[in-house]
């Protein structure tokens, strides 16, 4: 019998008695260790998930009910609270703690009987579109170890494009779960915002963040979000949206449904493998059903500047808790506001200082209104360019980025060049609406390239019934 490689299957299967949890604990450890080179995680808990593995066993052999992702291995983005790991968000700042607690959708994967193999590796506090801002030395990308994952969930998505794990949890607050998913060719769902509690989440801008969740199929990345979804009191953001079971809605098709198109940004598409995979991608929507329909986002253009204020502006508030008198390092001085200084001028990486400092200044003093009051205004108006689109049509089909993966060090140097890698990902986090990201091909290198669907708020059945017929035309995608 082979061995079982998908969330659903592997769970069936140690609930039939055909493997055991421990088995395919230590077979994706073993992954884990074979890939090491990848730079994929940050924490392995060997023995938390060799324990969590054998009570799952333990509770099959005495014929208790298992959960729905019984003994499935599951990596965690490291900005995620795991009770008695360590919690880094890839900085420097927060070397040595360790949270006594779980977030909120660690607790829901504990209670489904997930077996959580560690925490995976990111751009620092989660600022990053290629994992090159980690602490801890960049992620790899699986498919071309000399190209960028993605970021700033690069670990979370490299270790399940390599199969190391066959779904993980990331955070997605302009991109992060959905770039990383089109360069490692998998796929990946941005929830609405508040579908999803950001309970035990490090905080980058509480207007934006999400846990969203990654798997090597669309049913993987389904499984997982219908078990982290619903309202949680501890998040005074939590919806109270009555949950769907995403899972069943897999077969329904695309027949009739209106896919709107944004023409005028694919003429613009400097890279024309990207453009041809997108049109290939709306070709074959259309073969299986759908109506293609012109759309418009008059202030698509606009959202990297949107973003880019309104996001360090809420980073530089957020960001102002890790001053090394509570948690993590701490540079004595001799005085307190030097000491404060000090902790964070070693503490926090360039691109983190940079961002600071930019929210820091459109909150200042005559500048609130010329910038972020100014931000927040546009933001609206993106939000009433989707609510037009949506009058049009039920899902907007966008390339997730507008380039496969990128070299190493090919962006560093120019922020503006890296920033506009998020370029059709920030749009739907702006207007808090669900997106989802899933592969539509191959360039001639041989590098994933995906497109994006968004949806209207808490429809992500819809997302997840789109990207299923596209995957069914495309197939899925593993690095050779």
């Amino acid at each position: 019998m082979s061995t079982p490689t998908t969330v659903p299957a592997m769970a069936a299967a140690v609930a039939r008695g055909e493997t055991t949890a421990v088995a395919l604990t230590q077979a994706a450890l073993a992954r884990i260790d074979s890939a090491a080179s990848l730079n994929a995680f940050l924490h392995v808990d060997r023995d938390g998930a060799l324990g969590a593995a054998a009570e799952v066993d333990a509770k099959r052999s005495r014929g208790e009910a298992l959960g729905r992702l019984a003994g499935v291995p599951i990596a965690v983005k490291d900005n995620l609270a795991m009770r008695g790991l360590p919690l880094t968000c890839a900085s420097r700042i927060l070397e040595g703690y360790v949270p006594p607690y779980d977030a909120h959708v660690v607790e829901r994967l504990r209670a489904e009987g997930a077996v959580l193999v560690g925490k995976t590796n990111m751009d620092e506090f989660a600022m990053g579109s290629s994992n090159e801002n980690s602490a801890y030395g960049p992620v790899k990308n699986p498919w071309d170890t000399s190209r960028a994952p993605g970021g700033s969930s690069g670990g979370s998505a490299a270790c399940v494009a390599a199969r190391l794990v066959p779904a993980s949890l990331g955070s997605d607050t302009g991109g992060s779960v959905r770039q990383p998913a089109s360069f490692c060719g998998i796929t990946a769902l941005k929830p609405t915002y508040g579908r999803v509690s950001r309970y035990g989440l490090v905080a980058f801008a509480s207007s934006l963040d999400q846990v969203g969740p990654f798997g090597a199929t669309v049913e993987d990345t389904a499984a997982l979000f219908d078990v982290i979804a619903g309202h949680d009191p501890r998040d005074a953001t939590s919806s109270t949206e009555a949950r769907v079971e995403t899972r069943d809605h897999l077969l329904d098709g695309v027949a009739g449904l209106r896919v709107g198109v944004l023409r005028a940004a694919l003429d613009d598409l400097r890279d024309d493998e990207v453009r041809a995979s997108t049109l290939a991608a709306i070709d074959a929507l259309r073969a299986a059903g759908a109506q293609i329909v012109d759309v418009e986002l008059p202030h698509l253009s606009s959202a990297v500047s949107v973003y880019y204020l309104i996001a360090t502006a809420e980073a530089s508030s957020n960001l102002a808790r890790f001053d090394g008198m509570r948690y993590g390092v701490r540079k004595t001085a001799s005085s307190l506001v030097g000491t404060m200084e000090a902790t964070r001028t070693a503490g926090f990486g360039r691109e983190v200082k940079r961002r600071i400092l930019l929210g820091t200044y459109a909150l200042s003093a005559g500048y609130y209104d010329a910038f972020y009051l100014k931000a927040q205004k546009v933001r609206t108006l993106i939000c009433r360019d989707y609510a037009a689109a949506f009058a049009r049509c039920d899902v907007v089909l966008t390339p997730t980025a507008p380039t496969p993966a990128f070299a190493l060090g090919e962006k560093t140097s120019d922020p503006l060049e890296m920033y506009l890698a998020d370029v059709f990902t920030l749009p739907p986090s702006l207007a808090g609406l669900p997106a989802i990201a899933t592969p539509s091909g191959l360039s001639r290198a041989g590098l994933p390239i995906g497109v994006q669907l968004t949806a209207p708020a808490f429809t992500e059945a819809r997302l997840v019934a789109a990207a299923a017929a596209l995957e069914a035309h495309v197939g899925v995608l593993a690095p050779r």
